[in-house]
């Protein structure tokens, strides 16, 4: 079995499942994909939209408003990631699937480690300031795992990504 973990910033769409497909065409070995996809914790949503609204404390009128949120986050990520497995079915592909609200990559690594992944995965949209800065998933990532790790755009093909 060759497992390789796959950290998704949004649901997969078909040319991205048949690009990560491709990339382990011809393998003697089966693969089974762990996909990743973190979803934002309501804490850190409520944080956010505090900030834009420039500091002022917004009251949770009604009990369990925070639980409620957390909720309707958990339902939207796992939609995503029940809609990108779907696309790993129809190609006939082995699989796990997880939505997290922990550090994406501290998540990563400790499903690297849970599931022996020989290989890494990142896809994600451009994030110019972060790539710039060395602090985007795929640079944190590399400076933590001990296994290849490539990084590919969402939704852009092959050709285009260069």
């Amino acid at each position: 079995m060759f497992d390789v973990s796959l950290l998704i910033e949004r649901q997969l769409n078909d040319l991205d499942a048949d690009q990560v497909v491709a990339l382990h065409e011809g393998l003697d070995d089966t693969v089974r994909y762990h996909l990743l996809l973190p979803v934002e914790s309501s804490s850190a949503v409520l944080m956010s939209s505090m900030g834009s609204l420039g500091g002022q404390v917004v009251p949770l009128s009604e009990p369990g408003a925070l639980e409620d949120v957390q909720d309707s986050l958990d339902r939207a990520g796992q939609a995503e990631l029940d809609a990108s497995a779907a696309l790993l079915t129809q190609r006939g592909q082995q699989f796990t699937a997880t939505i997290t609200e922990d550090d994406p990559i501290e998540a990563l690594v400790a499903l690297v480690e849970s599931t022996g992944s020989s290989e890494v995965i990142i896809l994600t949209e451009p994030h110019v300031v972060k790539e710039f800065l060395h602090i985007d998933w795929e640079s944190r990532a590399q400076r933590k795992l001990d296994v290849p790790s490539i990084r590919l755009l969402e939704h852009v093909p092959f050709d285009a990504q260069r």
